[in-house]
């Protein structure tokens, strides 16, 4: 299978038509039917339905999406070795709502100053997709809370750290507190992350088996009509609080107080080179410039 028939593929899917991927790729339509022909006899599958429009099968939207992730790395490879040349390129930084978000972010403009060439993408979603995509290479650097598999990452430990607490509806019982503590938690019903590590940190902190939580999800965004329809919150970090109507939403911490680092990671044994090398270098002497103060 050759990548340029994978291209003439995603172009009639996008155009829904072999007469206008035709145009749109300057091949001859029945040029083109031949080869969309040749791949589905390959394949051993049917990929278009045809018809006024030119549709995909189930067996067609399966290689539509593995088609536009080879796409994306044939991209990235092009851009990755174009950057050795000139300190051009892009690039891809993945991230949850973290204060060590917010740190790197405010550092990008003096990077893309120095460097005019070079763009960055930024992705925000689960650590869990993020981690995803770095393994796949559809991200050049994350940023994760810890604790992280230190396994299969190489990262830097930022400098801020997040309070753990209770995102609550403002007008809650709750959002009067100055903080909530281990017995509070044991009488509530409230949501967490979905993920293990997240779960541990909040267990390690109450010393005990953790309540059960009344839901468990993976962007607090996602959560927080929950909250005004009357649970009590949501156990997360500080940091989302910047993106919420404070006339609807309170943080309160806990207490004893709970922190957590972020990391910037890569992949590791990863080789880092062109734009995404000098952005490293970049990154390590800020991190080594706070280190010092």
């Amino acid at each position: 299978m050759e990548f340029r028939v994978l291209q003439y593929f995603l172009t009639v899917a996008q155009e829904e038509s072999i007469s206008r991927a035709a145009e749109r790729l300057h091949l001859t339509q029945p040029t083109l039917s031949r080869q969309i022909a040749q791949l589905e006899e390959e394949l051993g599958a049917p990929l278009f339905i045809r018809g006024k429009r030119t549709t995909l099968t189930e067996a067609g939207m399966m290689l539509r999406h593995k088609a536009e992730e080879v796409s994306f790395l044939m991209d990235a490879i092009r851009m990755d070795f174009q950057s050795r040349k000139d300190m051009s390129g892009i690039i891809r930084i993945g991230s949850g709502v973290y204060s060590g978000s917010n740190s790197v972010m405010a550092q990008l403009k003096p990077f893309m100053e120095k460097y005019p060439g070079v763009r960055f993408e930024i992705h925000t979603a689960s650590a869990d997709i993020l981690k995803e995509q770095l393994d796949h290479g559809m991200l050049d650097f994350v940023i994760l809370q810890e604790p992280i598999d230190i396994g299969s990452y190489d990262y830097i430990r930022l400098r801020t750290k997040d309070r753990w607490g209770l995102i609550t509806a403002a007008d809650s019982p709750w959002a009067a507190k100055e903080s909530v503590t281990r017995e509070d938690l044991s009488r509530m019903h409230f949501m967490i992350s979905s993920r293990a590590s997240v779960q541990g940190e909040v267990r390690n902190w109450y010393g005990a088996e953790l309540p059960q939580p009344a839901v468990t999800g993976n962007l607090a965004d996602n959560l927080l009509p929950l909250i005004e329809g009357g649970l009590d919150g949501l156990v997360a970090v500080e940091a989302p609080m910047a993106y919420f109507d404070p006339g609807r939403f309170r943080f309160v911490p806990f207490t004893p107080e709970l922190t957590t680092t972020t990391v910037l990671a890569w992949k590791k044994l990863n080789p880092v080179f062109g734009s995404a090398r000098e952005y490293l270098a970049y990154v390590k002497r800020m991190h080594q410039a706070y280190e010092k103060e």
